[in-house]
């Protein structure tokens, strides 16, 4: 036999072993999980909600006493995209809507790096059983091995 049909032998074998694996098993689940949750998030957008005071330029106005009686409060999102920062302002019969649009945003963020973790472990178990097959197929007993006693 060819040495590349060996090799995909071996390779096909350790596959096999790999899918019984239950922390692997585990693994795929929540993977599998996380997608489900991503499918299922609304509408999102990044960004920073803050809230912002002005001072106008009229003569007089109250924006101006001592102490200073700002106009606002005017809600500002700020966010960067494709490079770029980017500010709009929000109005109030919109705050709610933009508010869970940024919690939503939030929420993708943490399921990726989930997903991310859980993809990193499982490659990383995957690597172990392809470069030691022997060692992970068998559980090691822990039984100690009788010791002949020499005389």
């Amino acid at each position: 036999l060819p040495a590349s049909s060996v090799t995909g032998a071996a390779r096909r074998a350790t596959v096999a072993r790999m899918a019984h694996d239950p922390h692997r098993v585990l693994l795929q689940h929540r993977i599998d999980a996380i997608k489900a949750a991503l499918a299922a998030l609304g509408p999102l957008r990044p960004g920073t909600l803050s809230r912002q005071y002005n001072v106008c330029g009229t003569p007089g106005c109250r924006c101006k006493d001592d102490p200073a009686q700002r106009h606002g409060p005017y809600h500002q999102l700020s966010y960067t995209w494709h490079g770029r920062s980017r500010s709009e302002f929000v109005r109030e019969s919109e705050l709610v809507r933009v508010q869970e649009q940024l919690r939503t945003y939030a929420r993708l963020r943490e399921l990726l790096d989930q997903w991310i973790d859980a993809a990193i472990e499982l490659a990383r178990l995957e690597r172990q059983q392809v470069r030691c097959p022997q060692e992970n197929s068998r559980p090691k007993s822990r039984i100690p091995k009788k010791r002949h006693a020499t005389r």
